[in-house]
């Protein structure tokens, strides 16, 4: 992780340096290792390092070459010997190069054809001196941001919002669209923030800026076209392991030590014990470890959330030192003017406190690398829209044969799966809309909503939600379409920001085997019954990882859920700064929020502090009016 900021004069006016320096060193806790930066006429460019691979130290940014083309990147390349070997490039040339100048290398010989070429997480801007143009790009899922700001005659970009915002060029005003979709969940836009003009450039998508104007345009996208055959299940469980391997391989280069976060769920303790088999035996070898418990909870709850008996099992194989961080003892809200200064944004994300804790605790062990097993579901599947798909075939026998597997494993009942899996997908979104609204039922969305009624028709919220409600219940002509659209959905970059953000407090590189786009390409075109069979779900990753996990851990039919703790520390460790927003404040967000509604919530949620939609519901608002008064925007 590091940091990467510019301004390009599309005027032609010359660029103060000053300019870009403000906006550098609104970034230092990006770039510990040392500050860069450059400026010639109308653009300036500038980088802050964290240095988290051999390569990266050998390497100083702004990086200029002969042709005086000059790179700022914040990347880990994940395909290096390929790319310098179509770049004709010596090994012994190779081995010294690091990642800024590889990508450049790889635009002079592929022009805006290189991002695809490109594997592993990467932010990047370069000025084509020749052709007078500035190309960026964003790595395929979005793990490394890129903002921007088009202004008349300018254009800005950095790592976080706050460098934009020194710039007099940027507008300092709030974009209440945002902030609709924030009360409400919506995360469909990947391109807009809380501030007005300012935008995310979205995964997967390049952009080039001239005096001409500015072009976006999307180079990646999953193919849903694209199915794998093989002859046994075997075969398919020895294609994942191989390309898991190499997902956790890749992302083990590190010039530090490497941690991983342990929860002992499935995704979490695959790459833990992939990343032990990886490194070996040997004591050096050991592997940082990082796992938050929650001793303090009572028994009904850690029934719910405790997971140390497969973190034991994990690391009673060898080869780990863990460590152990008291969940319990912290809160949603912990440190939360630092979050939110760090974050520039309110944010949604109820589990953050978690990674924060887990963040800092690899900090204080020397650990700047950490690998994630953060939304694993989503790449590998249940597989249970296989369910929807053998009820479209009218394959009456292996849908029943699936349900009553399902249920056994989950103990759910028959009627419930096939209605929720088998048959509503099946219904068209407007036959539902319909039928919902001749009994006079409410949306969904609108059942624990706390924003403000006439904020919300302004905004024309209802229309936005029936828009995103039409687009996700879309009718998929295969399984296959829809484990596409949960994998490029907007909720990943979100998270992924978050998470971004958040490590740079620390100065932690979170890293993510399970977004490595050859795993997601693979896992996306295994047949249905390599992720659902005989009511087990994730079936090729359960068979993948025979002899490296725990047999316990392997066959899990679950995971904890982390509702308990946070509705419990949130009221219990919180409720100062709840009761700040809500009873004593509450006109930093009265604008946005129905004071009444959500007041009446915060009395259920003080009597009954399991209830988590009245936790998350309380949460969002008052997260959003803390952003407010620190912001100090409108």
């Amino acid at each position: 992780m590091s940091a990467i900021a510019g301004l390009y004069r599309t005027d032609g006016q010359p660029v103060n340096r000053h300019e870009v320096d403000r906006m550098a060193s609104a970034l230092a806790h990006r770039g510990p290792d040392g500050t860069g930066a450059w400026s010639v006429g109308p653009v300036a460019l500038a980088h802050g390092a964290l240095w988290t691979t051999p390569e990266a130290r050998l390497e100083r940014q702004p990086f200029t070459n002969a042709a005086g083309n000059v790179i700022v990147a914040d990347a880990r390349l994940d395909n290096r010997p390929e790319l310098i070997a179509a770049l004709d490039m010596t090994s012994s040339a190779g081995r010294d190069i690091g990642e800024a100048e590889l990508i450049l290398r790889a635009y002079e010989r592929w022009g805006e054809d290189c991002a695809p070429k490109l594997l592993g997480d990467f932010a990047f801007a370069i000025w084509d001196s020749r052709n007078q143009r500035l190309f960026g790009a964003r790595d395929h899922v979005g793990v490394k941001p890129f903002y921007y700001h088009q202004a008349p005659g300018a254009f800005l970009f950095a790592s976080e919002i706050k460098a934009l915002l020194t710039s007099p060029l940027v507008p300092y005003r709030l974009n209440p669209l945002r902030v609709a979709d924030h009360l409400v969940g919506l995360l469909d836009d990947q391109a807009i923030t809380f501030y007005h003009d300012v935008y995310r450039l979205p995964a997967g998508h390049t952009l080039t800026v001239s005096r001409a104007g500015t072009r976006m345009r999307r180079y990646w996208s999953l193919d849903l076209t694209r199915e794998i055959r093989l002859g046994s299940d075997e075969a398919y469980a020895e294609a994942f392991r191989e390309c898991f391997t190499e997902a956790v391989r890749c992302r083990l280069r590190s010039s530090d030590p490497v941690g991983c976060l342990l929860s002992g769920g499935l995704d979490s303790s695959s790459i833990v014990a992939t990343a032990r088999h990886i490194r070996g035996s040997a004591a050096e070898s050991r592997l940082d470890t990082f796992t938050a418990i929650f001793p303090g909870l009572p028994a009904s709850d850690l029934r719910r959330i405790d997971e140390r008996v497969f973190v034991d099992a994990v690391v009673a194989q060898g080869g780990l030192e863990p460590h152990y961080v008291r969940g319990d003892l912290i809160s949603p809200l912990t440190d939360v003017d630092r979050a939110l200064w760090h974050l520039d944004e309110a944010f949604a994300a109820p589990n953050l406190y978690l990674h924060w804790g887990l963040y800092g605790a690899a900090r204080d062990r020397g650990v700047r690398t950490l690998l994630d097993g953060i939304d694993g579901d989503t790449t590998v599947s249940h597989g249970l829209e296989h369910l929807a798909a053998l009820a479209r075939a009218g394959r009456v026998a292996t849908l029943g044969r699936e349900v009553r597997a399902l249920s056994r494993r989950h103990g759910a009942g028959v009627g419930d799966l096939l209605w929720r899996f088998a048959i509503q997908p099946l219904v068209p979104v407007s036959l539902r809309q319909g039928v919902r609204r001749l009994r006079g039922r409410e949306p969904a969305w609108l059942t624990h909503t706390l924003i403000k009624p006439e904020f919300a028709r302004r905004m024309g919220v209802a229309e936005r939600m029936e828009v995103a409600e039409r687009e996700q219940g879309r009718p998929a002509r295969s399984a296959r379409e829809v484990h596409g659209r949960a994998m490029q959905s907007g909720l990943i970059p979100y998270a992924l920001e978050l998470a971004d953000k958040a490590a740079a407090a620390f100065g932690v590189d979170p890293r993510y085997p399970f977004f490595d786009r050859r795993l997601m390409e693979l896992c996306l075109a295994l047949p249905a019954d390599q992720k659902l069979q005989g009511g087990w779900t994730r079936t090729v990753m359960r068979s993948a990882m025979e002899g490296l996990l725990p047999e316990e851990v392997r066959w899990r039919p679950g995971k904890a859920s982390l509702a308990p703790n946070f509705g419990r520390r949130l009221i219990g460790n919180d409720r100062n700064l709840l009761a700040e927003v809500i009873l004593e404040q509450p006109g930093v967000i009265e604008e946005y929020v129905d004071i009444t509604a959500l007041r009446r919530t915060y009395d259920r949620y003080v009597a009954q502090p399991t209830s988590e939609a009245d936790a998350l519901a309380v949460y969002g608002a008052v997260v959003l009016g803390l952003w407010l008064q620190q912001a100090k925007i409108a």
